[in-house]
């Protein structure tokens, strides 16, 4: 075999060589990782395993929000006798142009947008949860305002019942011996028995100029109550003046239209007269309240 036959079958030799070496560069290539793309994939897991537990931690913030939403439709909202906030509000979506095409194309991109678009739900929830809470907090302080005027208590000091006299209802009139309505409960005490205010409230009238109820006060409570005071001995406020319940507004007395020294009580809601002893629960333990509304409902004669 001469020279150049044994150089054309190195060179066969060597470009198989390089054929196969060049085969085998590109299926290393494709198939085994450099370290830097085992780094960049170990990067990719590893963010995969965080978006997962983001995803977890949003479905658990989720659950706890849809808790705060019931408790606030259900419990506090019906409380304070305010409606619920429907569903369509607090669960709409966002609408417009699409907010997460900007993540379409990335690595993992359904990933990202599902795990956006969660969190962009609960911050949107959360804004409306709160603003709820502002409102309840609001209906919390004017509920306070509103308990505070309400009439509560006695109107004078009668731990032991024994000074009422007549309920609300139709009774005998102690003068003219007829049955007419009764529009309040008679306490009967001595002359210069504290009288009390029994509810937060401005005092309306302070005067004698009204038929038949002597030196009387009223007291405005707002929220449509107001409540009267009569025959009294002495009157402590004056018309305009800020009253705390409990205050002392006058004194029982034997004034106007009287046959003995009581003090005349009545609550009216929205202009009419109410059953008083419904308002006394601040006061009686159950079985006082109880023994109460028995003793106003006797049908007796009336002081005034």
């Amino acid at each position: 075999m001469g020279t150049k036959d044994k150089l054309l079958q190195f060179l066969s030799f060597a470009g198989t060589g390089l054929v196969f070496a060049a085969i085998g560069v590109i299926i290393a290539y494709n198939t085994i990782d450099s370290p830097q793309e085992k780094k960049l994939e170990r990067e990719l897991d590893q963010m995969r395993l965080e978006y997962d537990v983001v995803n977890q931690r949003l479905k658990q913030i989720s659950l706890v929000l849809n808790d705060l939403q019931d408790r606030d439709n259900n419990i506090y909202r019906v409380v304070f006798e305010a409606d619920p906030i429907p569903d369509e509000v607090r669960k709409a979506g966002f609408g417009g142009v699409n907010r997460y095409e900007k993540y379409k194309g990335l690595d993992n991109s359904d990933l990202v947008i599902e795990t956006v678009r969660r969190s962009d739900i609960l911050a949107k929830q959360l804004v409306i949860q709160s603003k709820s809470y502002d409102e309840i907090f609001a209906m919390i302080r004017n509920k306070a305002a509103m308990l505070s005027c309400i009439p509560a208590i006695q109107p004078v000091n009668n731990k032991d019942l024994k000074r009422m006299a007549s309920g609300f209802g139709y009774r005998t009139d102690p003068i003219y011996k007829t049955t007419k309505f009764h529009a309040g409960m008679d306490f009967a005490s001595p002359t210069g028995t504290e009288i009390y205010a029994t509810g937060d409230g401005v005092i309306a009238r302070a005067d004698a100029d009204a038929s038949g109820y002597g030196n009387h006060v009223r007291v405005n409570h707002g929220y449509g109550y107001m409540t009267l005071y009569g025959h009294m001995s002495k009157i402590n406020v004056r018309p305009g003046q800020k009253v705390k319940r409990g205050d002392v507004i006058g004194f029982v007395g034997n004034t106007g239209k009287s046959v003995g020294p009581h003090l005349h009580y009545e609550v009216h809601k929205n202009g009419e007269p109410i059953n008083p002893v419904n308002f006394y629960y601040s006061d009686l333990s159950a079985e006082e309240y109880s023994k109460m509304i028995e003793l106003s409902g006797t049908e007796n004669q009336s002081f005034d």
